[in-house]
């Protein structure tokens, strides 16, 4: 449960918002002394705080200050009697969360307050996220081509530029925005990830830029959007290749002018934010086929990174194996296993086309289904599933059933002594079968090594 505190020195009014905000579902605590609410604030962990600027002893411009004096990151919002334009953009330029003036009205309290509290969690995970993902947030391994993307990311990570991340599915492109964040002078704001391709065409716009209340069907409240949400840190914009055309135009928008305007509203509001955009599609073709904007893609291609498929650098496989054995374990409380040299050179024999979240999740199957100490190539065989392009060749040239049979048995006894190096004894082991069975199949399907 969320936890929010208020100063104010009324108590009535720490009464009414606190009997408003249980009734959301919210922890809430008060204080009418400003001083005594400092120690608070210093002994305990709230998401969100109301603070009222008119009290005696400290007023609350006095107690923010001491707040960003301690280094103590809680999102505010102010309330005042005294509703002037001056205090709500000194309230604002101090790093405020919101304004919200008395007597205070029972629905913009709950928006405001739902707003922050969404926006301390958000800040919260991205903490959480750092600390649980220290060694993953950067590519591992030792390629020549993974190290030219570290030295991309070191260089790129202090600028402001915008960057375009390219690559297949499962690639990594969210571990190298992760990274660019994480190295940026904008890390300890929140980074905003959001899955274009995963949001209906209508409601990208909403999720991007918020929305006021009733500005179409179903919004009830008003929304504050990723944009407003990321603003100080990091908009990462993944699989931006999906995003609609009207979509892409508000982007652009947003990012040449620095101001976004929620649907169904008026206002400019400006927004501070880094965007980073990742896609496995050519954009270029996308450009040529009108489906992606030419002037969008020229704003976010300052700084091209590509993110290579695993086949090209199969030299790291050890190294994400040995990563995922240790995280995979530690995930499910299992002792850590060991994966002997020839099941790692088995595995490297393989094309992984869905690159290393393919491999990650071989690796859990793997821990799962072996419950042995050591895990050997004999105990994996059968776990890697054959190749879809191999099936698809199976299927496109067998003319019966008996054929496409006889061609997969085939497929699948080559594939078994390729990978035992054509040891006739650990092959036939493997496949549970007699040698002499298994040299009668190699015989009747003309199998030899290197043919």
């Amino acid at each position: 449960m969320n936890k929010i505190l208020i100063i104010d020195d009324e108590r009535e009014i720490c009464e009414s918002i606190k009997m408003i905000l249980e009734y959301e579902n919210y922890e809430v605590e008060y204080s009418t002394d400003s001083s005594a609410a400092l120690k608070i604030l210093e002994e305990n962990s709230f998401d969100t705080l109301l603070l009222d600027i008119q009290m005696p002893g400290m007023n609350g411009f006095e107690l923010l200050n001491k707040l960003k004096g301690k280094n103590m990151t809680i999102n505010v919002i102010m309330i005042s009697a005294f509703s002037s334009l001056e205090n709500a953009v000194k309230a604002t330029k101090m790093g405020a969360f919101d304004f919200i003036e008395k007597p205070i009205d029972r629905e913009k309290l709950v928006i405001s307050v739902r707003n922050s509290v969404e926006k301390s969690n958000l800040l919260q995970e991205n903490r959480m996220l750092k600390a649980n993902l220290e060694t993953s947030d950067n590519m591992l391994g030792e390629s020549s081509l993974i190290k030219e993307i570290h030295t991309t990311i070191s260089r790129v990570a202090k600028t402001e530029a915008r960057v375009l991340i390219t690559g297949e599915n499962g690639t990594g492109k969210e571990l190298v925005a992760r990274a660019i964040h994480k190295q940026s002078n904008r890390a300890n704001n929140a980074l905003v990830e959001v899955n274009c391709a995963a949001i209906p065409n209508e409601l990208i716009e909403s999720e991007l830029f918020g929305h006021e209340k009733g500005s179409f069907t179903g919004a009830s409240n008003k929304r504050i959007g990723k944009f407003e949400l990321a603003n100080g840190g990091t908009l990462f914009l993944d699989e931006i290749g999906d995003m609609s055309l009207q979509a892409q135009a508000k982007v652009l928008r947003a990012i040449e002018d620095g101001k976004i305007e929620r649907v169904g509203g008026n206002n400019k509001i400006d927004v501070d934010v880094r965007v980073i955009a990742a896609t496995n599609k050519n954009l270029q073709d996308e450009i040529e086929n009108e489906r992606f904007r030419e002037d969008l893609y020229h704003r976010l291609n300052v700084i091209p990174i590509n993110v290579p498929p695993l086949r090209e650098r199969k030299e790291d496989i050890p190294i994400l194996v040995d990563y995922f054995l240790e995280q995979i374990c530690k995930k499910n409380g299992f002792p850590l296993v060991k994966i002997t040299k020839p099941a790692v050179q088995l595995l490297q024999k393989q094309n992984w086309t869905g690159n290393v979240r393919e491999l990650r999740n071989l690796v859990e199957r793997i821990v799962i289904m072996v419950p042995k100490s050591e895990i050997s190539d004999k105990d994996i065989t059968n776990l890697i599933p054959a190749s879809k392009y191999e099936l698809e060749g199976l299927f496109d040239t067998s003319n019966s059933f008996q054929e496409f049979k006889e061609k997969a048995e085939r497929a699948f006894i080559l594939k078994q002594l390729e990978a035992n190096d054509w040891n006739i004894s650990k092959t036939s082991e493997i496949l549970d079968i007699q040698r002499s069975h298994l040299y009668s199949k190699m015989k009747k399907y003309d199998i030899e090594k290197g043919n």
